[in-house]
């Protein structure tokens, strides 16, 4: 900026530019330049347009409040000084602020900015779930408490509550895994300043496997009967008990997913975070077939009625297993027949059909051997009896 575009104002040290197009009311817009002394050296610092609240008043305030900084030596010396001043000071206010929020802020408070942010990062269903578990356990136990308030003694009782009310350790789990993720929310947000009392809980632990899977009559009576209620339903069971894929990897499935030329399905974004192979039988490849000449959908395999993501099993499902009489007289949940007994099943028939483990581990996209080696006990003898001889060999 040339110095002749400066216009001198009456106050020794108080200039300003105008804006070349720019109005502010009925006048050009102004920018106010100050000039003072500092430590024997000439300054020069911009304080800002009119149109921004600077006047030629509140300049020369500002000017006058310099320059006696300068002359008797305190105080901000220079405009630069006294914006990180006002900068700092602010953040300072803000930090306070936090601090007085970690305090004061309770878990219901909390927990809905934290909800604000899952619905953004995690499905529609995980989001409903820990909504569910907020206000039926969560929000009448500590709902009303700060976050330094909620103790692992708070968690212990809750916890107990839980299970003596005959919800199973698992769900215990979950609840508690809620609790952490709200703490976790907080700390991230300067929110809670604290340590994570959920990581002092001891989990409660019981083997919550599935042990019930279906014998090949049992599902082709389970498949014949979805048949008649909803051609879309049998295919996803088909697609689970043949294919092994979890209902939430049916339900994003894409076209650009299903290789027809080489018979493979591509598994993405699982639960495990590692992608795998799908091998189609000549009956699911025939169904997709089917499926792919009379689909709308040039994206997702299967779709809602209302042509959206499905993010639910049908509950025809359940009104199926409950028309054959499968959960008949059963209360233990882990020898009920559920959607994802159909994956189970699969695995199953597997080993049964002597399917190495290795191999069982890579079709179900297990992340560990160790998840694979519950179908152990579902070997042919000749495995069984191949593995006692390595044991005897080398013991």
């Amino acid at each position: 900026m040339s110095e002749n575009t400066r216009k001198y104002t009456k106050i020794p040290g108080l200039r300003y530019r105008e804006h070349a197009t720019r109005k502010h009311g009925l006048q050009k817009d102004k920018y106010f330049i100050i000039r003072y002394m500092v430590d024997g050296k000439r300054k020069e610092e911009g304080l800002g347009w009119l149109s921004e609240g600077w006047t030629e008043k509140k300049a020369a305030a500002r000017l006058f409040e310099l320059k006696e900084n300068n002359r008797i030596g305190i105080g901000c010396k220079t405009l630069a000084e006294k914006r990180e001043q006002a900068h700092k000071q602010k953040e300072e206010e803000k930090t306070k602020t936090k601090e007085e929020e970690s305090r004061t802020a309770t878990f219901s408070e909390i927990f809905e900015k934290y909800i604000t942010q899952a619905k953004q990062d995690k499905s529609a269903s995980s989001c409903k779930d820990e909504i569910s578990f907020f206000k039926n356990w969560l929000q009448p136990v500590m709902g009303e408490l700060t976050m330094s308030e909620i103790t692992p003694d708070t968690l212990n009782a809750l916890k107990k509550t839980i299970l003596e009310n005959g919800r199973t350790p698992r769900t215990a789990t979950y609840i508690l895994a809620v609790v952490r993720q709200v703490f976790n929310y907080a700390k991230n947000y300067d929110l809670y300043l604290g340590d994570n009392p959920v990581s002092k809980i001891k989990k409660p632990t019981c083997d919550n496997r599935r042990i019930r899977f279906l014998t090949k009559k049992e599902a082709d009576a389970l498949l014949e009967h979805l048949k008649g209620v909803s051609g879309q339903l049998h295919d996803m069971a088909l697609l689970s008990l043949y294919c092994g894929l979890r209902a939430g990897e049916i339900f994003s499935l894409a076209w650009n997913d299903v290789d027809f030329e080489h018979g493979i399905l591509s598994i993405k974004d699982t639960k495990s975070g590692q992608n795998r192979s799908a091998v189609m039988t000549p009956d699911i490849k025939i169904m997709l077939e089917e499926n792919k000449r009379t689909s709308n959908s040039k994206g997702l395999v299967f779709i809602s009625t209302v042509g959206t993501r499905i993010d639910a099993v049908s509950k025809s499902f359940a009104r199926a297993v409950e028309a054959l009489g499968f959960n008949d007289g059963i209360d233990d949940h882990r020898q009920k027949v559920v959607f994802h007994t159909l994956r189970h099943t699969y695995a199953s028939w597997l080993v049964m059909s002597g399917v190495d483990l290795y191999t069982v581990q890579k079709l179900m996209g297990h992340s560990t051997i160790s998840m694979t080696e519950r179908y152990s006990h579902l070997a042919p003898d000749h495995l069984k009896k191949a593995v006692k001889m390595l044991v005897a060999n080398y013991a």
